[in-house]
Order: structure tokens, then C-alpha cells, then sequence
């Protein structure tokens, strides 16, 4: 894309360092930053199809590694949403300190466990995010921190994921937010039928480009 920035980044939080993929379109809009689920990485093929998706609706994507390769063999490590979720908090004030990224909005796409910390993350003053979506999400992982959420919160799930789906319901009845409950209707847990991962990452780029 033209004007488009796609830079290798090195994030520095705690003791370690986390890798990422930072691309900013010219005139970007806001930032989305992805948190991914367990077992996952910045390199998961869904999350970066959205990030495209993302992207041609002129909006920067973050896609970065919650933990690094070392933490992520231990199992345990992918199911902390505390410590997920203060990964997440760092993140999103390093883009808040970054030159090409400072002034812009920030979102949070978060697919499963990576919903979970997105969600959490949403509940603190540091912390100045505008919009939230949850793909799959195990949004019972957050379930105490729901009803503090004011991050308008769109909340994706495939119609044959039947207990996340009965989660997300439940969940979107204790959001005291503006919200949404997108169902995609024949879809699993990882929205691998025709047709399906598109809906998510359209519905998801409309609530972006209208909260951003």
C-alpha cells in the first residue's frame, strides 16, 4: 500500500522483549492492536487475515507476541490473563509513546484468551482504548471485570461454538457498555468454513471505523 510503514518492532516490557509487526497506512486513523489466544502468536493466520482487512479500512495494526518463546512452552503461561493482560497494558503504552503512533485511537481485536486480557485491559485509567473486539473469546476469563467495562465492546462468535457462544451471551448481558453480539451462524471456534473469517473481520473493521 502506498505510503504504508511495516516495521519489525522489538517491545521492551518487564524483563523481556516482545516481537511484533507494526504497519501504519498513511493517514492512518487509529491503531488496532491484536491479542492473540492461547497457543498462538503473532504470526496466526487469522488474526493477520483480519489485520488486512483491518488495514484497508485505513487503520494501523499491532500484531505482537504475549509471551515470548521461552514463556510460551510453559503451558500455564497462556492461561495468566493477569500477566497476558498487564502484557497488554504495556504494549498499548509503548504505541502511546511511538512517534507515527501517538496521536491515534487504539482498538484491541482479541481472539479467545487474548479476549479475555482485551477485555480486562480495558478496565483501567492507564489505559485510554476506544473500542474492543472479541473473536471466540473466553470472555468468562474477564468475567469480573465485565461490568466495569465502558469500551464500547463487539463481541464475535461462531453459532455452532456452542459453550463460548453461551459465554458470550451471558457476558453480553453483565456489559453495562455499548455493545454488540455478532453470531456468525454455522461457524466454529475458528471460523474455517467459507466465507466465515470474512464476516468476522468486515463486522470487525465497521465497529473499528465507527469507534476509532
Amino acid at each position: 500500500m502506498t505510503g504504508e510503514t511495516d516495521t519489525i518492532v522489538s517491545i521492551p516490557v518487564d524483563s523481556v522483549e516482545l516481537e511484533g509487526e507494526l504497519v501504519v497506512p498513511e493517514a492512518a486513523t487509529g491503531i488496532v492492536v491484536f491479542a492473540h489466544g492461547s497457543g498462538s502468536s503473532r504470526h496466526s493466520p487469522r488474526n493477520n487475515f483480519v489485520a488486512d482487512v483491518v488495514r484497508s479500512g485505513g487503520m494501523a495494526t499491532l500484531l505482537f507476541d504475549l509471551l515470548t518463546e521461552e514463556e510460551d512452552e510453559d503451558r500455564e503461561n497462556r492461561f495468566d490473563i493477569p500477566l497476558l493482560t498487564d502484557r497488554l497494558r504495556s504494549v498499548t503504552a509503548w504505541v502511546s509513546e511511538r512517534a507515527e503512533t501517538e496521536q491515534l485511537s487504539v482498538g484491541y481485536f482479541g481472539a479467545s484468551t487474548g479476549a479475555a486480557a482485551a477485555l480486562r485491559a480495558t478496565v483501567s485509567d492507564e489505559t485510554n482504548v476506544d473500542a474492543v473486539v472479541s473473536r471466540g473469546g473466553r470472555v468468562d476469563l474477564a468475567e469480573k471485570a465485565l461490568p466495569r467495562i465502558e469500551t464500547p465492546t463487539l463481541l464475535i462468535v461462531g453459532g455452532d461454538d456452542d459453550a463460548v457462544l453461551e459465554r458470550n451471551r451471558d457476558a453480553y448481558d453483565e456489559l453495562d457498555a455499548t455493545k454488540d453480539l455478532e453470531i456468525v451462524e454455522g461457524a466454529g471456534h475458528l471460523f474455517e468454513g467459507a466465507g466465515e473469517l470474512e464476516q468476522v473481520a468486515d463486522t470487525a473493521t465497521d465497529w473499528f471505523d465507527s469507534k476509532l
